[in-house]
């Protein structure tokens, strides 16, 4: 045999050391806590993350077409449009119900207006209604509201504190329209005082808002920012927009539906343009007084307002309608978990909004609001396949009425008072509604066609009216009974089978 094959004297073994098999992660794990030690040595201890801020940006009564990511093309909104790329674009998004204070009900609560008790204006916030300002307080924030309330009902008097919804921090007045003027900004603090804050109504405001971030960049906060632009100025029925940007938009580019129908889009649009890019710069101050603070992915932005304008085109004023017009609203969200989130193509609803900052922050959602959180939708395809496939909304004030709303049609109920009895403009609900609008969103997007009582369009409507029935029983109301429109012709209209789900 050669070499190889040779046994080592046993004597040779017994003196020979004895090397034990090691595994090589005992080594590894060794290095690491010699590393770690290291390193502990050697650098400062990091600071914990702590809970996001959040901030609301509230417009009031602007149309989702006044920003780019939209279609607008007059280039009001870059700071918007930037945020809903760079984050979350709710791409439709609606308000719950098309009126001032009912709608503020809803985004305070989570609740529909009639669950709030606010199904018009004028009445005001029940001090037992938990609110957006309540969780956060409990969850350890700091809170603080600016601007425009509209839940008090003090109209240009101070709101007391048990009106003001739970929040600590008050710079705000009930109806700020009534306060103030565009160049003319009067507000109250925590102590009732009026506060007089010079420049334009936007950026006093901003100014305001930048005082209180930078006051609680060390804390956890949760601001509600809340303007009045760009809704008219009510006593003069106007839309002063600052004075740089008066006429620098009149006549430059109308939405298709103002476009045929009128009203006073001609006399206002400029202003309203012009408030619109001035929010815009807001926007944009906001966010860079966060990014120099290096607050930016550490705080959350929801930016959305309560309703939007079809300039006295579907009634004698500015909203109450169903209409997209009155009922679409540009939303996004930006920061932490929502930068990256793309677009969110799923109908959300203002009431959405209560539980998607709650849940964004880790706060339980609490099983009585009748939103949903958004959150899920980023993340989960089975989310969004289980996201309900329409949005409901109550009018009121110029009518009692309900709508929904789906990707493809738009269907809504009116209460009148030969059937229900009373005045049918101020309840809050009604047993009996009569169809009133029906509009195929594909072929008819600024709903200039009507189509209830179209026979064509029999079987849409009552799978619609089915559907606007179980949402309105689940939103806490009695189930109606809804009578059809009176029958129209035709023509060559017809609706294939599997479009009526759509």
């Amino acid at each position: 045999m050669g070499r190889r094959g040779r046994r080592p004297h046993p004597e040779a073994l017994s003196k020979s050391p004895i090397y034990l098999p090691v595994p090589v992660s005992y080594f590894l794990a060794a290095y690491d806590l010699i590393r770690s030690d290291v390193d502990f040595m050697s650098k400062p201890a990091k600071p914990e993350r702590k809970q996001p801020n959040v901030i609301v940006f509230f417009t009031d009564q602007q149309r989702w077409d006044t920003t780019g990511v939209h279609g607008n093309p007059l280039g009001l909104t870059p700071n918007f449009d930037q945020m809903a790329r760079q984050g979350t674009h709710l791409e439709y998004a609606f308000t719950c119900q098309p009126v001032c204070g009912p709608a503020r009900s809803c985004l305070q609560t989570g609740l529909y207006a009639t669950e709030t008790g606010c199904y018009k204006n004028g009445i005001p916030l029940r001090q037992d209604l938990p609110t957006l300002a309540g969780y956060f307080n409990e969850a350890g924030y700091d809170t603080g509201y600016i601007g425009k309330w509209h839940l008090a009902v003090t109209r240009d008097q101070p709101v007391p504190e048990h009106l003001r919804g739970g929040y600590k921090y008050w710079l705000a007045a009930d109806a700020l329209e009534h306060t103030s003027d565009a160049y003319e900004t009067l507000l109250y603090d925590n102590d009732n005082q009026p506060v007089k804050l010079p420049g334009y109504r936007v950026d006093a405001l901003t100014d305001a808002a930048i005082r209180y971030i930078d006051g609680h960049k060390s804390d956890p906060f949760f601001l509600f920012l809340s303007y009045l632009e760009p809704h008219h100025q009510n006593h003069r029925d106007d839309y002063p927009a600052p004075d740089v940007y008066r006429d620098m938009y009149t006549s430059r580019w109308v939405p298709p539906d103002l476009a045929a129908l009128g009203g006073t889009a001609h006399q206002h649009l400029g202003g309203y343009y012009g408030m619109v890019k001035r929010l815009d710069e807001a926007l944009g101050r906001i966010r860079d007084t966060l990014r120099s603070l290096h607050l930016t992915e550490e705080t959350i932005i929801l930016f959305t307002s309560d309703h939007g304008s079809h300039f006295k085109t579907r009634n004698g004023e500015y909203k109450r309608s169903c209409h997209e017009s009155s009922i679409r609203v540009p939303s996004a969200l930006y920061g932490s978990q929502f930068t990256g989130g793309g677009s969110v193509r799923e109908l959300v609803s203002l009431v959405d909004f209560v539980p998607s900052l709650l849940d964004a922050v880790g706060i339980e959602v609490p099983d009585h609001m009748q939103g949903r959180s958004v959150v899920p939708l980023l993340h989960s395809r089975e989310s969004r396949a289980e996201w309900p496939g329409e949005v409901f909304v109550q009018i009121s004030e110029s009518h009692t009425g309900r709508a929904i709303r789906t990707h493809r049609w738009k269907y809504s109920v009116s209460a009148s008072a030969g059937l229900s009895g009373g005045d049918a403009t101020q309840s809050a609900s009604a047993e009996e509604y009569v169809e009133q609008f029906l509009y195929d969103l594909y072929a008819d997007p600024y709903e200039l066609s009507n189509l209830a009582g179209m026979e064509s369009h029999r079987d849409v409507a009552n799978q619609l009216r089915d559907t606007l029935i179980r949402r309105m029983v689940e939103a806490g109301e009695q189930a109606p009974l809804i009578h059809p429109a009176p029958v129209l012709p035709s023509a060559q209209r017809k609706v294939r089978e599997q479009e009526i789900f759509e």
